[in-house]
């Protein structure tokens, strides 16, 4: 049987995405799923798309700086930050191409035992009801969710699905009872880390270097 891989935030690090697909001898029954914010910050991020839309096996959630995108290019108005201009304008000359596959991401995707999202799920609403600015922005309770000061949602989540999400970068793994956080800040010179689901273990490679200073986290 085919193993499930979920990975955490790629940001544009497609040679490390290659180095940790690698390093998991990807199979053809393998399953690959990121927890969102596929592109923006690092340096090849039309690369890391053209990976996910010509490959079957790999799926993702939308993240924060996707979703940004994809609302940009559909003519909502969202300010972009100086990051995402510049993803946007290394993606124009194929707009059509990256914004249909962005607009096909889910907020979630369902395992059945486990869960994956991109930031968070607010502890003790159902899932129907969670607002997509918390499945792609939350971190912590209270009323500024996407602080990183507070009490984070991971230390309160009971939900019956373990939650593997991103967006909240830290040296390892973020492990919690009902949550893992897969965000080990690669575009900031950390690593990619990706988490099999069958076999209960993580696996990681080093950034080849930090394309964005820490301190921008």
């Amino acid at each position: 049987m085919g193993r499930t891989i979920v990975i955490g935030d790629i940001h544009g690090c497609f040679e490390e995405l290659q180095d940790l697909l690698r390093v998991v001898e990807l199979r053809t029954d393998d399953r690959v799923i990121a927890v969102g914010d596929l592109i923006v910050k690092g340096p090849q991020n039309r690369e890391v798309l053209d990976r996910f839309i010509e490959d079957d096996r790999l799926s993702s959630v939308i993240g924060n700086h996707d979703r940004a995108l994809r609302q940009y290019w559909r003519g909502e108005p969202v300010r972009l930050n100086q990051e995402q201009r510049v993803t946007a304008a290394e993606l124009e000359s194929q707009r059509e191409r990256y914004s249909g596959y962005l607009r096909s991401l889910p907020f979630t995707i369902n395992l059945g035992s486990h869960l994956v999202v991109h930031a968070g799920m607010r502890p003790g609403v159902p899932l129907r009801r969670q607002m997509a600015s918390d499945l792609t922005e939350m971190r912590t309770m209270g009323a500024n969710p996407s602080s990183r000061k507070g009490l984070p949602w991971y230390d309160v989540y009971r939900g019956k699905r373990i939650v593997l999400f991103g967006h909240w970068p830290a040296k390892a793994p973020r492990v919690a009872p009902r949550a893992i956080g897969l965000d080990t800040a690669c575009v900031y010179g950390g690593r990619l880390t990706g988490y099999i689901i069958e076999l209960n273990q993580f696996v990681s490679v080093p950034a080849r270097r930090a394309y964005v200073p820490s301190g921008r986290r």
